[in-house]
């Protein structure tokens, strides 16, 4: 199962949107408040209520309302009214999005701004397998605090945005049965690499276990090294597999850049093990280290669909605007090197004056 296309009208930042994605890895970037993480948050949205351990639970009377409190859950508007989420305008106005499958499944949801916790939602539930798994990786780790998170959230209203709460779920999940495939063990040969050790589980707490060193609670490693074993755990768990899509918020959070390099190389693992990948990004290496994949065929002999997205705003109108590209070098409008060149400016200029 593969996201191929997001069609947005009047939603939020995005008044009209229609987004072809790559089947294995898609690279986002843009300045601040350019709507990245709003693309990951509606995807994910929209995909979840009909993934794998949920569509069994799904019959019309409550299609409706598995839909709308993710929506609420996920964006978290004030007084959970999904209507917030409509493009501000004056009066009357409506949101209109689809996602859109590889086997032309389509999921359409609409509501209007003065709407509370109704939908309007067109899905043929009976096309869709059940069998594939939506994962999305915020920008805080959440590996060190699984013990006790979930039973929190479920009991008493804590601020945190429901893809917390979606992650503890799968991590909570027992090791699955039998041997690893050989791309999950590929996957994690990369990860483990990076760490210097393996992950344990024990009692719903986790450590990292270094060869002659003995074993390290999460609480004790950077937070880097948490959200590397956040992924090497979903792989040993099931949980990340070939029918998978991955959702991460900025990879490049607390990480040092000299395992930038050995992350994306993990992602391209992921990504032909058939994960579909969509990765925010602020960061020059994180693009760099893509796009070298794409303009150099020798670095990318399986010939995986990488697309690059640049969100920007109209310099006249200031509305959010947005180019897809098959190699970063070809974007318009890239923040991340728009600012790598003027640095450089910066720094001949102080060299050589003006």
């Amino acid at each position: 199962m593969k996201v191929k296309k997001l069609t947005l009208n009047n939603f939020m930042l995005f008044e009209r949107a229609e987004i072809d994605w790559g089947k294995n890895i898609n690279v986002i970037c843009g300045e601040n408040s350019t709507g990245k993480t709003t693309l990951l948050k509606v995807m994910y949205s929209v995909l979840k209520p009909l993934s794998k351990g949920n569509k069994e639970a799904i019959n019309r009377e409550m299609e409706e309302q598995l839909f709308v409190n993710k929506l609420q859950g996920v964006f978290r508007p004030d007084g959970m009214k999904i209507g917030r989420l409509v493009s501000r305008k004056q009066g009357s106005n409506r949101t209109d999005f689809e996602v859109l499958l590889d086997k032309n499944q389509k999921i359409a949801i609409g509501f209007g701004n003065r709407q509370e916790n109704h939908a309007d939602i067109k899905i043929d539930a009976s096309k869709f397998s059940g069998t594939y798994d939506v994962i999305y990786i915020p920008t805080k780790e959440m590996i060190s605090t699984t013990e006790h998170f979930a039973s929190l959230y479920e009991e008493y209203h804590i601020d945190f945005e429901e893809m917390y709460y979606d992650l503890a779920k799968l991590l909570d999940r027992p090791l699955s049965k039998g041997p690893n495939t050989n791309e999950q063990n590929e996957v994690l040969k990369s990860f483990e690499e990076i760490m210097k050790g393996q992950i344990v589980q024990r009692d719903k707490k986790f450590y990292l276990k270094v060869r002659g060193e003995g074993e390290f609670e999460m609480g004790l490693l950077s937070d880097g090294y948490r959200k590397l074993a956040m992924i090497v755990y979903l792989i040993l768990s099931g949980s990340m597999n070939k029918n998978t899509i991955l959702f991460w918020d900025e990879p490049e959070t607390n990480m040092n850049p000299k395992t930038i390099r050995p992350i994306v190389q993990a992602l391209v693992a992921l990504a032909k093990m058939g994960v579909q990948i969509f990765v925010t990004t602020h960061d020059y290496f994180v693009q760099q280290e893509f796009n070298m994949l794409t303009v150099y065929p020798e670095l990318n002999p399986e010939c995986l669909d990488i697309r690059f997205m640049s969100l920007y705003r109209d310099g006249e109108m200031n509305d959010v605007k947005y180019e897809l590209e098959k190699t970063a070098s070809d974007l318009k409008h890239n923040a991340i090197m728009q600012e790598f060149d003027a640095m450089y400016d910066r720094e001949q200029e102080f060299i050589y004056g003006d």
